[in-house]
């Protein structure tokens, strides 16, 4: 098993263990996005959580040096800056892309090993 594919693993069973369903990318960003996002609220619109997921895709591909934050805007959410350009990649490459810097964010956070 490729390490990236056991990582993804452990983000798998954190995530089960914490919510107790199966999840996705997708799922594990808004959650990523949520904890980032550090407010509490009991609802979110469509619009929010696409940001919360936008948020969380950034905050992982800023350990790489992909992007920076800039300032936070007038409702607290940060405003990033692309640092590095993202590679050309298919819709495939880019889901494995992602779960690549999920589990770099997971391993920072010291949410898994």
């Amino acid at each position: 098993m490729l390490i990236a594919e056991t990582g993804w693993k452990e983000v798998e069973n954190f995530m089960l263990n914490r919510f107790g369903k199966e999840t996705d990318v997708k799922a594990v960003l808004f959650v990523i996005g949520l904890r980032e996002y550090g407010h509490k609220k009991e609802k979110f619109t469509k619009e929010e959580k696409q940001d919360l997921m936008n948020l969380a895709a950034c905050k992982v591909m800023s350990l790489d040096g992909y992007f920076d934050v800039s300032h936070l805007d007038g409702e607290g959410w940060p405003v990033w800056k692309q640092a590095l350009p993202l590679p050309k990649m298919t819709p495939i490459e880019q889901e494995e892309f992602l779960k690549k810097e999920i589990i770099a964010y997971f391993k920072a956070e010291k949410l898994i090993d």
